[in-house]
């Protein structure tokens, strides 16, 4: 299975640059947040395929508008294909803006949400980092760890994040952390299962 894993910025390779060919073998679009719905709906259009989306820190007009031809996951797990995959968007809180949350805050989601994860999660979608494998060091980019906890507890075989841009200085896009792969979808990124 292969996987279009979006988030952050607008790709401009997706947009200028789109070649079919390239994106032919994609089975699922998952985007990791702070993408505007004219763009998600873009690129589910394009690639023709299933796009299921977090909410990003900076998605609150996506909240009052939704995507077109594509599902938020938020709170939710999402079975493709006999694939679970959780969805948490947001990201610490750093000025009290809708779709940030505290440590404490994201445990309660996490917990509100555990009878949802009891059959077990495939991936793990989220908006922010786990703490320690990707994250920053300001407030704002801090990852979770309550997702730490959820990748101990559920070891799923993928997480896919955003949140952190490349150009923020983190150097490396992919972890391995016990069992889990992670991936940082900043711009675009093809996983393969």
């Amino acid at each position: 299975m292969k996987i279009l894993a979006i988030a952050d910025i607008e790709s401009k390779y997706l947009l200028d640059y789109f070649d079919p060919n390239r994106f032919k073998d994609i089975d699922l679009i998952l985007s990791a947040g702070d993408l505007k719905a004219n763009y998600l709906s873009y690129v589910v259009t394009m690639v023709n395929k299933p796009l299921l989306y977090v909410h990003g820190n900076h998605d609150t007009t996506l909240m009052r508008e939704p995507a077109e031809g594509c599902e938020c996951i938020d709170d939710k797990v999402y079975n493709f294909n006999g694939i679970r995959i959780a969805g948490l968007g947001g990201c610490m809180t750093y000025n009290g803006g809708l779709l940030q949350f505290t440590e404490s805050e994201m445990s309660r989601r996490i917990l509100k949400n555990k009878f949802k994860y009891r059959k077990g999660i495939d991936i793990l979608l989220t908006h922010a980092p786990a703490y320690g494998l990707g994250d920053g060091k300001d407030q704002a980019h801090t990852g979770y760890k309550s997702f730490v906890k959820l990748l101990d507890k559920y070891a799923p075989t993928v997480m896919i994040h955003g949140h952190q841009h490349l150009n923020y200085g983190i150097c490396q896009r992919e972890h391995q952390y016990n069992q889990t792969k992670i991936f940082n979808a900043f711009d675009y990124k093809i996983i393969e299962l």
